[in-house]
């Protein structure tokens, strides 16, 4: 008898686990359900033009959709294209020269080891000096990029047009936005893996220092000036540098045109995130992608411009009132391979305003807390 009345107990626990994870799935299919028509009342609303508007956009913000690659720019464009071009091709170089970055480590290590072989200083200041050189190049390229992002906001901003038209008019313009975010999120992977580049460049300043206090050195013999590498400085010393000087660019837009409202801009960086949400997350479009690194290509203007948005919208990305969906992007980013997005899923915990404020929902603070 008391054998089988603890099996009916232990029975009736299994019945009651099994209601209890049968319950559990069923909350969770009516959360998914309501999430799923959630985002598709936000999609309406942030997606309120056509599918051939959205192809048309499609086409224009990916690199490899048709056999041209590039769009060209209409007469009245040209004088825009041509200069962002030239800094687009520059860009390319930065990227490769970034990615071959090694450092001066192992010289510097021996210097500062054996402070009195004159022969290990100069041969790590001889590592050094060329190093720096290069880091000085992609500071002042990243004045460059500002200027560009600067005169394109200034096109696709400042009509009267709604910014889907805009970027459908001026798709060349269009296309050249979304390869500056391309970018600025691939050199800041790039960076953020790259620690030699603030060790060399530590090195190369105590070392001006102290040639200074010597008296071994003059101002005039200085790759870099003092007040230059003051500002090289404060640009290395954020994890996403690129980033912050286009999320100040944007600002400095915003604020030196109070003629142009600010939903010009905002709406512009809204519908260009909810087309690569879109065009990544529906079969149709994503299966013409030929290669993976048009999707990485998506995914960083998508999180390009949630940042943008994010410094330049009162309220920011993060509320339910955003015109974009960003439960909606940070779930894409978290279904692609991990190795492939945590630099973009850094890029959202740790460059955007406001993130951590008291109006962005709980759910989305859990989606981007870090496992």
């Amino acid at each position: 008898m008391e054998r089988k009345r603890r099996e009916g107990n232990t029975e009736r626990k299994r019945g009651i686990k099994r209601r209890e994870r049968k319950g559990q799935r069923e909350e969770r299919q009516i959360e998914m359900k309501k999430e799923k028509e959630e985002t598709s009342i936000q999609t309406e609303q942030t997606f309120p033009f056509s599918l051939v508007s959205m192809g048309n956009l499609i086409r224009v913000l990916t690199r490899d959709l048709d056999s041209s690659g590039y769009a060209r720019p209409s007469d009245p464009e040209r004088h825009t294209w041509e200069q962002v071009k030239l800094v687009l091709e520059e860009g390319q170089t930065v990227l490769e020269q970034l990615q071959t970055y090694r450092g001066a480590g192992e010289e510097i290590r021996q210097a500062i080891q054996r402070p009195n072989v004159e022969k290990l200083q100069k041969k790590a200041w001889a590592a050094v000096v060329p190093l720096v050189e290069k880091l000085h190049a992609f500071y002042e390229f990243s004045q460059k990029l500002e200027s560009s992002l600067l005169l394109l906001l200034d096109v696709l901003a400042c009509a009267e047009a709604p910014p889907t038209q805009q970027l459908e008019q001026k798709q060349a313009l269009a296309q050249q936005f979304a390869h500056i975010l391309h970018f600025t999120l691939r050199f800041d992977e790039l960076k953020m893996t790259t620690p030699a580049i603030q060790n060399d460049f530590s090195y190369y300043r105590r070392t001006i220092s102290r040639m200074k206090i010597n008296k071994l050195t003059g101002e005039s013999q200085n790759e870099v000036n003092n007040e230059v590498a003051n500002r090289m400085s404060l640009f290395y010393a954020c994890s996403t540098p690129m980033l912050k000087t286009l999320s100040d660019a944007t600002n400095k837009f915003v604020s030196e045109n109070p003629d142009v409202p600010l939903q010009n801009t905002t709406d512009c960086l809204s519908t260009m995130a909810s087309v690569c949400k879109v065009m990544l997350e529906t079969p149709e479009y994503r299966s013409r992608f030929s290669s993976e690194e048009t999707v990485l290509f998506c995914l960083r203007v998508m999180v390009g411009v949630i940042i943008l948005f994010d410094h330049v919208h009162p309220q920011g990305a993060f509320v339910k009132t955003s015109n974009i969906d960003i439960k909606g992007c940070i779930r894409l980013l978290k279904e692609q391979s991990p190795n492939s997005v945590e630099g973009l899923l850094n890029a959202l915990r740790y460059t955007t305003k406001h993130l951590n404020d008291e109006t962005t929902p709980k759910q989305i603070k859990n989606m981007l807390q870090k496992n």
